[in-house]
């Protein structure tokens, strides 16, 4: 069955190829979602075939041979990691059609409005509050940490919709229009100098029901989905050598007026614990049904985030004074996060917010701890309170 299968998709692929000119990126990637080949795995009708997701490298390295363009994840990495699987695992019928062909050719580029001031780390905690009005909801509130909210057209959002039940209980998740009346943007300057995030106010937004996405109160569920997903999209795409270890070894082989014997030792210890990585997010997501990861992510994305540190500083080490220059303070609004972009010292800077971004590693190893592991959970005392009862 396996042959008969990577058969059919070899002629899906080529035919493919024929009938549509790679170089009209957008054409193109309408035609490939249109085919089934976007994420074999989803539906049939909504950019896949219903097929193993294993079945996806095999198809996106045919492609990437013939010269064929991919999505942009690097500019709308929150919608394609993060926003498509959790609208193919709770969107309606009416929700995938609409929604996911655009943001498979870039035409939505989405951001992620979760984290609050007061409810980071604690997601559950949010305040943002969406009301229901007719065929509508109308949100006020504050989110913050918004990467590329400056440059997307959709969000995701999580607003709580009843406030007199226990707080994973009263949460809604939405699909928000980032130009509607009501979202005001703001830059947030970090230690790199950039402004890649954002704190986002909504003031009297009106969002239609038919933009809901999952059930009135199943918004914790959803929302699970989908930081699940996010963890695997950021601990486990690199490919062998590809992001910091890469430019590290680079750095190694290419100035060897760099090496530093002493060095030797602890370079290679680091390169074995990315491909260990690597090679574990590979069969991670080989496991993955369509849009329900696991928690093992956490490991992965915790993983990411120790290793990007740890390879940043040992960056600064191998480059010695000329590692420590960084001149580049302008503000910048980039349109992608860029994790490995630049010089060492922005390098060095930005892997500082990996251990935040995508859940605090504080947080992901609770969940390891609690979740893979099953060891005995902390003890909460506000697990039964109605959120409006919780102390704030």
């Amino acid at each position: 069955m396996t042959d008969v299968i990577k058969d059919d998709l070899t002629r899906r692929i080529a035919a493919l190829l024929a009938a549509n000119d790679p170089a009209d990126e957008t054409e193109f990637l309408g035609a490939r979602f249109d085919a089934g080949l976007a994420w074999v795995h989803y539906p049939v009708g909504h950019g896949g075939l219903g097929l193993a997701q294993t079945y996806q490298g095999d198809v996106d390295a045919a492609l990437a041979a013939a010269g064929a363009p991919g999505p942009a994840t690097g500019r709308n990495g929150i919608g394609l990691g993060m926003a498509a699987p959790t609208i193919a695992a709770f969107g309606t019928e009416e929700q995938k059609r609409k929604f996911l062909r655009p943001l498979f050719i870039g035409d939505h580029i989405y951001c992620q409005l979760f984290s609050e001031p007061g409810a980071g780390s604690d997601l559950a905690a949010v305040a943002t509050r969406a009301v229901r009005d007719g065929a509508d909801w109308i949100v006020d509130g504050q989110k913050v940490w918004t990467s590329g909210a400056q440059n997307a057209q959709l969000a995701i959002l999580v607003a709580r919709t009843d406030p007199s039940v226990a707080k994973h209980a009263g949460l809604t998740y939405f699909l928000c229009n980032m130009s509607d009346p009501g979202v005001d943007i703001r830059p947030l300057r970090q230690i790199t100098g950039e402004a890649e995030f954002n704190e986002v106010f909504l003031t009297g937004v009106r969002i239609p029901d038919e933009n809901r996405l999952g059930a009135v109160g199943e918004g914790w569920r959803v929302a699970t989905t989908t930081l699940n997903n996010e963890r695997v999209a950021i601990g486990s795409g690199a490919p062998r050598e590809g992001g910091m270890i890469g430019k590290v070894a680079q750095a190694w082989r290419d100035e060897p007026q760099l090496r530093d014997p002493a060095m030797h030792d602890q370079l290679l210890q680091l390169w074995v614990e990315s491909e260990v990585t690597r090679l574990t997010g590979m069969r991670l997501r080989q496991q993955l049904a369509a849009g329900q990861p696991g928690p093992e992510g956490s490991a992965m994305k915790l993983a990411f985030a120790r290793l990007a540190q740890q390879l940043s500083g040992f960056d600064i080490e191998l480059h010695a004074e000329s590692g420590l220059r960084y001149d580049d303070w302008t503000m910048r609004r980039p349109e992608r996060t860029d994790f490995t972009g630049r010089g060492t010292g922005y390098r060095y800077l930005r892997a500082k917010g990996n251990s935040i971004e995508g859940g605090t590693s504080e947080i992901l190893r609770n969940v390891i701890a609690e979740r893979v592991l099953g060891l005995p959970p902390e003890h909460r005392v506000d697990k039964n309170i109605a959120w409006k009862d919780l102390p704030r």
